[in-house]
């Protein structure tokens, strides 16, 4: 139970950085900021992946952005709620983790249906294995 608490906890984190990088966006040049990192980390603009990544991310808008940062923030808030509790072995943590985890599930599997990455499997066979052992563990006890 720990392992997952951590695991939720590092997604949780991960998500935050995301939703504050998408509010710090807000009020600039997305194009501008895009081409600077892309300079700062000696990235090959010509790349296909980098290419691609960049048109996509000059025709976000303000609007767009806002609704990543507060549906980021939303589900980071769910991950913490998950984590912590699971550090803290909590019973109704186990059962909150069983329920967000599986509600979400086949969103993820639609995610990966639409575009299929080996990121997206892994993250999702995670969150299988995390749900499967939670209903494990709840119905032993």
């Amino acid at each position: 139970m720990i392992l997952i608490g951590l695991f939720k906890l590092a997604k949780a984190l991960l998500l935050i950085v995301v939703g504050v990088g998408a509010l710090k966006l807000l009020h600039k040049d997305v194009a501008d900021t895009v081409t600077h990192w892309v300079d700062v980390l000696r990235v090959d603009p010509d790349n296909r992946f980098i290419h691609h990544m960049v048109a996509k991310v000059f025709g976000v808008t303000p609007a767009q952005l806002k609704a990543l940062s507060a549906g980021t923030f939303f589900y980071a808030s769910l991950l913490l709620i998950e984590g912590i509790g699971l550090l803290l072995r909590k019973h109704w943590a186990e059962y909150f983790t069983v329920i967000t985890t599986g509600a979400l599930i086949p969103l993820e599997v639609y995610e990966l249906a639409k575009h299929f990455t080996a990121a997206k499997v892994g993250i999702l066979a995670i969150n299988v294995a995390i749900v499967l052992y939670l209903i494990v563990r709840l119905r032993s006890r």
